[in-house]
Parts: structure tokens; sequence; C-alpha cells
């Protein structure tokens, strides 16, 4: 392209959401909750974002998403999620995927990539090569009982003290990992840095990747930087 795509990034988390744009040199940030709706957000969102400039959107769902966007309604987040029109409230194209499929994105290196992101709940992606994975590991039964999320999520955590949730982290991973074939393993999430030590294999990640992987998704619109050839992330839906 002869000239550089501007892209917006919206990070959606159950807590807080998080802007950057392309040429921005700052981080924006609003509170969430269980009272934000998608009219509320796009509204917060304009107004903070008034001074930048910017062609397209990338934004992290905290949710299931699809190719026609938010494909069921947050668990921690007002509602009218599923059927929204982003791209005619923001007047700008819009590319949507569940908020750790982004945050994936931006953490991948190369070759086989596993994420596993420990928030709430249990977000998880994999990456080959190009092309994205969403994955929903959280749902699956754990051997121990009830289910992965419930071991490894934020009320695992507190239920059961740090020693054990950090001993569940660190048994299933590697499990996780031999499965899906992965090189390695990056843990994501706000509770990543509690992980310590890490299991083999694995390395942090941190919630700042969803900015680099929100800009990765319309990378083959962006000017290179590095002037190597653009690139297409195609996410399996």
């Amino acid at each position: 392209m002869d000239d550089a795509v501007e892209v917006l990034v919206i990070d959606v988390g159950g807590t807080r959401v998080k802007l950057h744009a392309s040429g921005a040199d700052e981080t924006r940030r609003f509170r969430s909750g269980t009272s934000l709706t998608p009219d509320l957000l796009v509204d917060q969102v304009t107004a903070m974002t008034r001074d930048w400039a910017y062609d397209v959107v990338a934004l992290g769902y905290p949710g299931v998403a699809d190719a026609k966007g938010p494909a069921a309604e947050p668990g921690n987040l007002g509602g009218g999620w599923v059927g929204f029109d982003f791209e005619k409230a923001f007047a700008r194209p819009v590319r949507i995927v569940n908020d750790a499929v982004m945050q994936a994105l931006g953490a991948y290196d190369s070759g086989r990539m596993l994420f596993v992101g420990l928030g709430t709940g249990v977000g998880s992606a994999l990456i080959t090569e190009h092309v994205l994975v969403p994955l929903e590991l959280g749902c699956l039964p754990h051997v121990r009982g009830r289910t992965i999320a419930d071991h490894l999520g934020r009320a695992a955590r507190k239920a059961h003290g740090h020693s054990a949730w950090q001993a569940a982290v660190v048994e299933i991973t590697p499990v996780l990992r031999a499965a899906f074939a992965a090189d390695y393993v990056v843990l994501g999430g706000g509770n990543a840095r509690r992980v310590d030590p890490l299991p083999p294999h694995t390395r942090r990640g941190g919630n700042h990747d969803a900015i680099l992987g929100g800009f990765r998704l319309w990378e083959e619109t962006v000017e290179p930087h590095d002037r190597q050839p653009a690139r297409v992330w195609r996410v399996v839906r």
C-alpha cells in the first residue's frame, strides 16, 4: 500500500478497557464491568480517542466471537453484544476476535504455540505459522473433578490459596502442551505474572501483547516497519 493504515486497538476486559492507536505514544484506559454495553463502549472510546487518527479498528472481546462478531453474550459485562453493528457505530472497518486470541497473536514468535490465559477464567488459542485456532480449554474436565477453569481461574486461586493454584498450573500446562504437540506454551492474562517458577517449555506473556495482536490483525494493510513482507493472519472460526 502507498499509505500506512492507522489501527485503533480496543482490548475489552472484565474490569477495564485498554486503547492504543498506531501513532499514539500512550495506552488509555477506562473501567468496564457489568454495566458496560456496546453502546457505552463506543461512546467512551469515541470520547477518549478524539485526538487520535485511525482508519480501522481491532477489538478483543471477552467471549465467544465468530466472523460476524460476538457470538455469545459475555459473562462479566452488560448485554447487547451479539448482533451489534460495530462497523456502523465506529464508521470504520472492524475486526473482532476473542480477547485471548488477540493476546496470543501478539505473543507469538514462531512454530506451534499454545496460549493459555490465566484471568477470571481460562482463555486459550493455538497458533501455527499464520493460522490462529481459538480454543475453549477451560471447559474441559479436570482429572480431579470439575473443569480446568475451576482449577486455574481467579476464583480457584482465591479459594484454595496460591500454592495449590501454582501446583495446578504446573501440573496441567505440560499435559496441554503434549496434547497439542506445541513447541512451547505462553501463559498470559492478569495472573500469568504470579506463576513462579514457570513450567518447562513455557514463557510468560502479558496484557501488553494484546496491543501488538490487534495491530497484527490488520498486518497485511499496514506498511511494515522492518521491511519484511506483510502477512495475513487467518483466524479459524
